[in-house]
């Protein structure tokens, strides 16, 4: 239909037409209004239930780091890059939107990755009520930068302890989903 600015007396059956379909003159939108109508208001409570549940998700991953600096690290401190658990927990959530359950349904496997060897850190279970749908595999990895090497070198030596001083955390990380409830034999995994 195309609609013009003016009407003429030879129309006025055809706008009859139009007030008795419920169309009226005063309603008629302009293209600015009409996505004010059609386009939903962001939802607020989901927009701070998202960032509450990533801000859970980066404590226990602190949480995680913290338990296991002196037991299974063996150092004194984790230093952990800047915005770093909160970069990995919105990647878990975003990971977690696509499954049934949600995150309810995630087990998460914590690992640091220290000269070459996957150190098991932690076992996360966000919902034990809920059966697991999937399991993500959060790998961490040691910058290796002049402070690790010398803390290497001086953890050899007769003045020190047996801890490392400091476990310095690269920015990089590795984010592996595996899908559990697939037909048997079949297994998808997304890496991040």
């Amino acid at each position: 239909m195309v609609a013009t600015g003016s009407l003429s007396s030879k129309n006025l059956g055809s706008i009859s037409e139009f007030l008795d379909h419920g169309f009226y003159p005063g309603s008629l939108l302009n293209d600015f209004d009409y996505w004010d109508y059609v386009v939903p208001e962001p939802n607020l409570s989901e927009v701070v239930f998202e960032e509450t549940t990533c801000q859970s998700l980066v404590k226990m991953l602190e949480n995680c780091l913290s338990k296991s600096k002196q037991t299974k690290l063996g150092c004194l401190k984790v230093l952990v890059p800047e915005k770093l658990t909160q970069r990995i927990a919105q990647d878990v959530l975003l990971l977690s939107s696509t499954e049934p359950c949600g995150l309810r349904g995630c087990v998460m496997h914590v690992n640091m990755e220290v000269e070459n060897v996957c150190i098991k850190l932690d076992r996360i279970v966000c919902d034990s009520s809920v059966v697991p749908t999937f399991e993500l595999t959060l790998v961490f990895k040691q910058n290796c930068s002049w402070t690790s090497l010398r803390d290497f070198f001086f953890s050899r030596s007769r003045f020190s302890s047996s801890l490392r001083q400091t476990l310095i955390l690269s920015s990089g990380f590795r984010l592996v989903k595996k899908k559990l409830y697939f037909l048997i034999g079949t297994t998808v995994i997304e890496e991040c």
